[in-house]
């Protein structure tokens, strides 16, 4: 999942930016109006992070030309601005979620695991394929019934196509969801995850299909999965 955080306060952007790649997201930082606005216009994100007192171009602002443009990605306001009007006039320009400052960290990352699951249209904190399980809560897999410990790419790789289950993720969504602009990842390595999720999942009957040429799905094992890696 990528996270673009919107956050003029150093210290503040700082510590929010360690704990959401602590949490294993995706997540792009910028410190006023109008970088958050060409890189929201620029690159696909699950979720935005924004505060409103930016410099130069204001939060609401950023808000009012990404819904102009009729970008989906989810907005959680994060601010000091705590009068009802200002909730107000956030929520009806579009904002999903109003968070005022101080906060609660707990409430805080709750918030995003909320938005998270509701932008991938998901109404409980698990999703199941088969024998597979996901805790979104917790990002932890189970695999029939015992824990399945993966390391974070691999993880972040399966967490996308179990909430896509049966459908066909691309390549490039797989790039833009699980990379920020610092990272890279190319298709070598994301060949390189696949098989060894392979790998794994093959002794419970789950394999990871290739839609040559696009991308890849998760599947109940057919004869020659684990080979299948074109």
């Amino acid at each position: 999942m990528r996270i673009l955080l919107v956050e003029d306060d150093q210290a503040l952007a700082g510590s929010l930016l360690r704990l959401l790649r602590q949490s294993g997201y995706a997540v792009d930082l910028v410190h006023d109006g109008a970088s958050a606005e060409a890189l929201a216009a620029a690159e696909s994100f699950e979720l935005v992070i924004l505060d409103l007192n930016l410099p130069g171009m204001d939060g609401l602002a950023v808000l009012r030309a990404m819904r102009s443009r009729r970008n989906s990605a989810a907005v959680m306001i994060l601010t000091a601005r705590g009068a009802p009007e200002d909730r107000v006039r956030g929520l009806d320009l579009g904002a999903d979620d109003y968070l005022i400052k101080p906060f609660d960290i707990g409430e805080f990352e709750a918030r995003v695991r909320s938005l998270l699951r509701r932008q991938a249209g998901l109404k409980s904190a698990s999703v199941s394929f088969d024998s597979l399980t996901l805790d979104l809560n917790s990002r932890s897999f189970t695999l029939a019934d015992q824990p399945l410990d993966l390391p974070a790419r691999e993880r972040d790789l399966l967490e996308l196509l179990i909430v896509k289950a049966g459908k066909v993720v691309a390549r490039e969504t797989i790039v833009q969801s699980l990379t920020s602009l610092e990272d890279e990842l190319s298709p070598n390595a994301i060949e390189q995850y696949v098989s060894r999720l392979r790998k794994r999942l093959a002794p419970a009957g789950l394999g990871l299909r290739t839609a040559r040429g696009i991308g890849y799905y998760l599947d109940r094992a057919q004869p020659g999965a684990l080979s299948d890696a074109g």
